[in-house]
């Protein structure tokens, strides 16, 4: 294993840099950029069992240091993800991808699961309890320590492959859901989703976004993140991959310091459509500066 390797579930990365699930599509967008397979993995677009138009526009509003964002999981549904952008994406990468299901019923998120379970290509499945965005589903799993404890069991009991359930910020402890996901048998936990947040328009004086309300995602959530990785990786014995507003290689760092074996980059990605690749082609120097020999070997070390 090289400096900047680390393991997740069992499976190498070559590094931790993950681009977020709906900041890089299906990955073959930003193969036209830059050759994609320089990544640890991506998680690619929440997936559902079915096909979602998603919600109505504005969907985006820009805030201070962060957006708003309120897509509402649009994607064509599985059996399209597995027909028709898996085949296109294995041309293009060449290691195994996480795919980020979502779902409305615990039955939903396990046939979902089950499909992709079969998939070659998927390496880990990663189950979004979080998503804020859309009514009857998502976040009210991950609010919810038993409720998230449910979706667990329901697709564990399909797959075989690591399964890390995705937690969002919205709640008063989100160290009980991380314990209740272990405890149900989750392989790995990622947080966090965006934090609930809304803009209004001063001229029309009603809200920007046509749902309302939205998650937030930026710079602006990395201190409220980094509590959170902090939190849960003390709380539980599995691997935590961290998220929310890492932007730099020297985020990367800290938020492996407070326990993340892997980091995942968002926003980020969409104002700059290099920042994965210059991230890990800033971490050997950032390393060397702080006197860091891998980074497999400070995990948690801000503990």
């Amino acid at each position: 294993m090289g400096r900047l390797s680390v393991d997740l579930c069992g499976v190498t990365l070559d590094n931790p840099v993950i681009p977020a699930s709906g900041a890089f599509g299906y990955g073959y967008e930003f193969a036209e950029l830059y050759d994609i397979n320089c990544l640890g993995t991506f998680s690619f677009k929440g997936t559902t069992l079915l096909p979602r138009f998603g919600n109505p526009t504005p969907r985006i509003a820009e805030t201070p240091a962060g957006m708003l964002n309120s897509v509402g999981l649009q994607n064509p549904g599985v059996e399209k993800v597995i027909s028709e952008e898996l085949p296109k994406l294995k041309k293009v990468f060449h290691k195994p991808v996480m795919a980020n299901v979502s779902g409305f019923s615990a039955e939903e998120y396990a046939k979902t699961c089950e499909l992709l379970d079969q998939e070659e290509q998927v390496g880990w499945l990663e189950v979004n309890v979080s998503c804020p965005n859309v009514h009857g589903g998502g976040m009210s799993f991950g609010t919810d320590p038993q409720a998230a404890a449910s979706v667990v069991r329901a697709v564990k009991a399909v797959t075989k492959k690591p399964v890390i359930l995705k937690l969002t910020p919205n709640v008063t402890d989100i160290a009980a859901v991380a314990v209740a996901c272990e405890e149900a048998g989750a392989d790995g936990l990622s947080l966090i989703n965006t934090l609930l947040g809304m803009r209004l328009d001063l001229r029309t004086r009603k809200p920007i976004l046509a749902n309302v309300m939205g998650g937030l995602s930026g710079p602006a959530v990395f201190p409220v993140a980094l509590r959170m990785v902090y939190q849960v990786s003390k709380a539980v014995s599995i691997p935590v991959v961290g998220m929310g507003g890492v932007s730099s290689a020297s985020d990367v760092i800290e938020m492996m310091l407070a326990g993340a074996t892997a980091v995942e980059i968002g926003a980020a990605n969409l104002t700059d459509p290099f920042a994965c690749k210059r991230i890990i082609d800033e971490l050997p120097a950032e390393m060397d500066r702080l006197g860091i020999d891998r980074l497999s070997e400070i995990i948690g070390g801000g503990h």
